[in-house]
């Protein structure tokens, strides 16, 4: 068949009808793959799960099983399962010496890239999973309009999602902290605060009150939106755009630490430094100039969607190994069937019940994203370690 005669002009009803009924198909898909109630859970974890989630043999769960202080669980067929708030319990119990000390803040993660399709919402989501099943609470905030997080935690940005749900509010004035919007998920320990196609107007009041008051600092509102819920939350996640946007530099601006996922290719690897040029200016613009200082406790570099039988993409690896140094972490996410698996059912590695794919390619993705987690987490132990020995030092002072 010839192409040129199955063309024709599309108007702007074409492209509402387009619009309908893409939104029609997002309904009945997520019906489909969150029925019957339309409502995600969160994974159960069996006795061998629970024992390398907190860290110890499984011996250890049966003797604590014996003392009846922690959740029991159920017994289904020939073995026990804990909920996953169940098993948050035993991570709170039995990791006490890596949560949140006394006198500590929350930290705030920003996950940004220049560029889409790096797998950056998914590591933002799988972080948050990751760290709450290890017993920390945490508040993911997607700032990125199209909401994929969002959707990932089971709501749809265009039908379920109102103003006062996202950071919209705080960006225009009319609220001055983000809790306002803070909602529970599906997943225990894990708030959202959401976002849809309505947060591209932070692009337009941002700036505009910017130039109605020259001593406004645009840069600053996000920051000082999280005062209050990091009071709330151990760890606070941030989504951003695929963009060096308002938005965007708000959330870098707010972040105690960043992470960059970057595959390893040259067009992400050309991207991730014009990125890195374009915030370096930005910063000299709006910080610098006014004889201010940002600092970060840590910047990380994840190398994401590693296709390992890919022998273009190791010498890629070597330039951002090279040009990242120690920045880079010690950990490849590989690009899997599993992660296309989840990605099609509105979810991650951690939504997956085990069994119900590959359990070798299960296994290669799972180990990653735990050993991700777990990097982080130490990186986020020693800044908690740090501003308790300032603080004792302070005390001491005075």
């Amino acid at each position: 068949m010839d192409i040129k005669q199955t063309i024709r002009r599309q108007n702007l009803e074409d492209i509402e009808q387009q619009a309908h009924k893409i939104a029609g198909m997002m309904d009945r898909i997520r019906s489909a793959m969150l029925a019957p109630t339309a409502v995600k859970t969160a994974p159960t974890l069996k006795a061998v799960q629970m024992a390398d989630l907190c860290g110890v043999d499984k011996s250890k769960i049966a003797y604590r099983l014996t003392r009846g202080d922690l959740p029991a669980g159920e017994i289904h067929g020939n073995s026990r399962e804990w909920t996953m708030a169940q098993a948050q319990q035993w991570a709170r119990e039995l990791r006490a010496e890596h949560l949140r000390p006394s006198g500590a803040a929350g930290i705030t993660i920003t996950v940004a890239n220049f560029k889409g399709g790096v797998a950056k919402t998914t590591s933002a989501v799988t972080l948050a999973q990751g760290l709450s099943m290890r017993g920390h609470r945490v508040l993911l905030v997607d700032l990125d309009p199209q909401g994929s997080a969002t959707t990932l935690f089971g709501v749809l940005p265009d039908a379920e999602v109102e103003t006062e749900h996202t950071a919209m509010s705080l960006f225009t004035g009319e609220q001055e902290n983000l809790k306002y919007a803070i909602r529970p998920t599906y997943w225990p320990s894990i708030d959202l605060v959401c976002a849809a196609p309505l947060l591209y107007g932070a692009e337009f009041h941002l700036p505009a009150r910017q130039a109605r008051d020259p001593g406004f600092e645009f840069w600053r509102v996000l920051d000082r939106g999280l005062d209050l819920p990091r009071e709330d939350y151990d760890v606070i996640v941030v989504d951003t755009p695929p963009s060096l946007s308002y938005v965007t530099i708000n959330a870098l601006m707010a972040a105690d630490g960043v992470i960059m996922p970057l595959p390893p290719s040259a067009l992400d690897f050309a991207s991730s430094a014009q990125f890195w040029d374009l915030f370096s200016d930005l910063c000299n613009q709006l910080v610098r100039s006014r004889g201010k200082d940002k600092s970060f406790e840590f910047i990380d570099v994840l190398l994401s969607r590693v296709e390992a039988s890919d022998t273009a993409s190791s010498v890629v690896r070597q330039w951002v190994l090279e040009g990242y140094g120690d920045k880079v972490l010690p950990i490849e996410i590989p690009k899997t069937a599993v992660a296309a698996t989840a990605s099609a059912e509105f979810g991650t590695v951690y939504d997956l019940p085990r069994g119900s794919v590959n359990s070798k390619t299960f296994s290669r993705a799972r180990v990653a994203y735990d050993r991700m987690c777990e990097l982080i987490e130490q990186q986020i132990e020693a800044v908690w370690a740090r501003q308790v020995a300032e603080r004792q030092i302070l005390e001491t002072a005075v």
